[in-house]
């Protein structure tokens, strides 16, 4: 399993390693043939040459051009080499690799039409391969290519130093297995779900064979009583699998029989017989006890485990379903087989329902199922449904910070291949609902945010249309301004969540999906041009009008409608957009009101700034509201007083320097410098460093000394002035502008 501990960094060698990957090209000159070899090449260490080549296949950048590379010799020594899932041809590999003094080789599920016949070929035709190899992985590979061609291109008998050989989920037959016995130093065989009908031919190894995997060989036509007896003459065997993924009842008491035989498989440290249905715990407790040699016994799915001798606490370790510890090491043994990983999650599922403690380790054991089963709806639903369990309230303050945004990658990796299965995203959700996770967990916000609302369009249901805008609207908080403006770009988006408003809306209903719908588009559209003008395309404007109306008395709604519209406001070519009567007297009857809360005053009186600014567009209405705006600014500014909460936090002020200038009226000036104090007394180290740094304090010196400046306005300057002496620090930071938002 990889390590996903928050506190150490990736290490040196892995970080350069991931950069010569994704810049392989450019570090490559091309070869006659077309394949590549490194411009300048330094004599590698070989585990490091070892390390690129297994790093390059798990990167998906392994193909013809590149394995190239590995031509040198001289620089790029290999031993142990894996190309696990890579795109090879039998010539690349026969002539990048082949020449290699190789010791193992994992060429398991090559996504070419590479043949174990091909590979024998490549490796037979190296004497340092036949009289070095090893190790041998090929599962999953097809035994022969073309049509027509019925034998091995070569033998695996000519592989004379080879000790473990996996040939799991091939097309491997009773011909193959008899070649196979017949390597001299074999001692590991994998012959799990392949054609393979007999296993007499191991009788010819079993003077040497100490380890035999061999479950799911669904064509065996042996009666159990000969598949036993084939057993017991492997004396010298350490570690059997004979398990059953498809999770059935014993009904020929093979194991059974295995574990009652007298005398049977005196030296064995392992055996596995999970998905036996209906074994005898009573066997299995005798069997192990006069064993005290093993380690590892697995039960998952036999009914069997629950004595206190099989616990799995001690030396011996138990893959079962009858406690934490049990699932935990069938979590771990396994990774990539599907019916026994559901068969894990279902029960562990139910164990971790009331978790006191935090568990990352059997956190990490389960995205490690989740990886290995991408594909897997029903594994991807029990296991965002543990991950939930896992995480849920306080437990998920005692996780790395590091497994924290693995596991929301992991969730939004599921989210994205199932984007119908509406039991999935609702875990996946439910997750993804913590205000912990969405703060401080590192991970791609931005194309979070962007998944999600693209999943939204596909669910009508409350709770999922809920739980996504709440998500949502966190991470659109969290983005920079570049981000912020990429995702305004999106019209979907836009038109996604004024749809949800609207809904929301025509039902008159106040709920945390209305509020964190109105939340995210204020973030949305904040110094985001083209967001605003997706807003006015969707009759965003229109809408506001009506809620503005509709939720009078609701000011957490208010505050959040009238901070959209001031973001719009902010767009000098927008301002024409708010020119209507209706909208800016209701604007102006929420400025002037005293029974309203400052805050909602505060964000009325920053829209009527700006469209009464001398920048922009020409005002087009009324001269005497014109001049009505200009007076009630000035006068309600005067009149507010400071709110202890925090109302609103800034990125930066450069909105606000345009309405500071000298030709301003006053009660434009008065509302930007109102807002610009109020923040440099919440927190003046922040504020007063951005102020300095963006040359808004030569601007406030300006204003002070003109002439021409009003009293008032001069008097709050001095203020700002003041406070700016008294906090001066030599670095600038900002925040996200917008309005103070939590999930819970």
């Amino acid at each position: 399993l990889q390590d996903f501990d928050a506190e150490s960094p990736s290490s040196l060698t892995d970080i350069s390693m991931a950069w010569v990957c994704h810049n392989v090209e450019v570090l490559c000159v091309a070869q006659e043939d077309g394949s590549l070899r490194f411009r300048h090449c330094p004599v590698f260490p070989q585990e490091l040459a070892d390390q690129l080549l297994h790093r390059m296949a798990d990167e998906g950048v392994l193909n013809d051009r590149t394995v190239g590379i590995f031509q040198n010799l001289e620089h790029l020594r290999l031993r142990r080499a894996c190309i696990q899932s890579s795109r090879l041809s039998a010539e690349a590999f026969r002539r990048s690799l082949c020449p290699h003094k190789l010791q193992e080789l994992n060429a398991s599920h090559i996504h070419s039409d590479v043949t174990i016949s091909d590979v024998l070929h490549g490796l037979t035709s190296s004497k340092l391969c036949r009289q070095g190899l090893q190790t041998l992985l090929m599962d999953g590979l097809r035994l022969y290519g073309g049509a027509g061609e019925e034998s091995l291109q070569a033998s695996f008998s000519m592989l004379r130093g080879l000790k473990k050989l996996s040939l799991a989920w091939t097309d491997l037959n009773d011909r193959g297995l008899e070649d196979i016995c017949a390597i001299p130093m074999l001692e590991s065989l994998d012959i799990s779900g392949t054609n393979v009908t007999d296993l007499t031919p191991l009788l010819n190894c079993q003077s040497r064979l100490l380890s035999l995997n061999a479950h799911g060989l669904q064509k065996v036509e042996m009666p159990a009583s000969s598949f036993i007896s084939v057993l017991s003459k492997l004396h010298l065997l350490r570690h059997l699998d004979i398990s059953n993924d498809r999770l059935v009842m014993d009904r020929d008491d093979l194991v059974q029989q295995l574990l009652e035989r007298p005398g049977m498989l005196p030296q064995l440290v392992s055996l596995d017989v999970s998905g036996w249905r209906g074994v005898s715990g009573a066997a299995i407790q005798a069997f192990v006890e006069v064993r005290p040699g093993l380690r590892f016994i697995g039960l998952l799915g036999t009914g069997a485990g629950g004595s206190e001798l099989l616990c799995g606490d001690g030396q011996l370790k138990v893959a079962g379903e009858s406690s934490l510890t049990q699932l935990c090491e069938a979590l771990r043994r396994y990774s990539d087989r599907e019916s026994f990983i559901r068969e894990v999650l279902a029960h562990l599922y139910s164990h971790t329902s009331d978790m006191e403690e935090p568990q990352p380790h059997i956190v990490k054991l389960v995205l490690a199922a989740m990886r290995h089963h991408t594909d897997s709806p029903h594994v991807q639903l029990v296991a965002s449904a543990c991950v939930f369990n896992l995480t849920v309230q306080e437990l998920v303050l005692g996780m790395p910070l590091r497994l924290l945004g693995n596991v929301v990658q992991q969730l939004l990796t599921a989210m994205k291949n199932f984007p119908n299965h509406e039991q999935l995203q609702k875990n996946c959700l439910l997750t993804l609902c913590s205000d912990h996770i969405l703060q401080v967990a590192p991970f791609d916000r931005y194309e979070a945010a962007k998944l999600i609302m693209m999943m939204l369009g596909n669910h009508e249901d409350q709770t999922v249309q809920r739980m996504a805008v709440a998500v949502v609207s966190i991470l659109v908080s969290k983005l920079s301004t570049e981000e912020i403006a990429e995702l305004g770009a999106e019209a979907y988006i836009m038109k996604q969540l004024l749809s949800i408003v609207q809904q929301k809306a025509s039902l008159g209903v106040v709920d945390s999906t209305l509020k964190f719908a109105l939340s995210a588009l204020w973030n949305l559209t904040d110094e985001t041009p083209t967001a605003c003008r997706h807003f006015i395309q969707c009759q965003g404007i229109e809408l506001y009008m009506e809620l503005l109306e509709s939720y009078y008395s609701e000011s957490s709604i208010q505050q959040k409608l009238l901070g959209l519209l001031n973001n719009v406001a902010e767009v000098e070519e927008l301002r024409m957009e708010l020119m209507n009567e209706d909208l800016v007297e209701h604007i102006l009857s929420l400025l002037i009101n005293p029974e309203v809360e400052v805050d909602i005053s505060y964000f009325a009186g920053g829209i009527l700034a700006h469209l009464v600014s001398v920048r922009g567009a020409a005002w087009s209405l009324d001269a005497e509201l014109h001049s009505t705006v200009q007076e009630k600014l000035h006068s309600s500014v005067l009149s507010w007083s400071s709110p202890e909460h925090a109302m609103v936090s800034y990125r930066t002020f450069q909105p606000f320097y345009p309405l500071l200038h000298v030709s301003q009226c006053p009660g434009v000036q008065l509302w930007a410098l109102w807002a610009i104090q109020f923040v440099c007394r919440q927190n003046a180290p922040q504020y007063c460093d951005m102020l300095q740094s963006e040359g808004g304090t030569d601007i406030l010196r300006v204003l002070s000394s003109h002439a021409d400046t009003h009293s008032d306005v001069k008097s709050l300057t001095q203020n700002i002035l003041k406070i700016l002496e008294q906090n001066i620090h030599p670095t600038s930071s900002g925040t996200k502008r917008g309005n103070i938002i939590s999930v819970s």
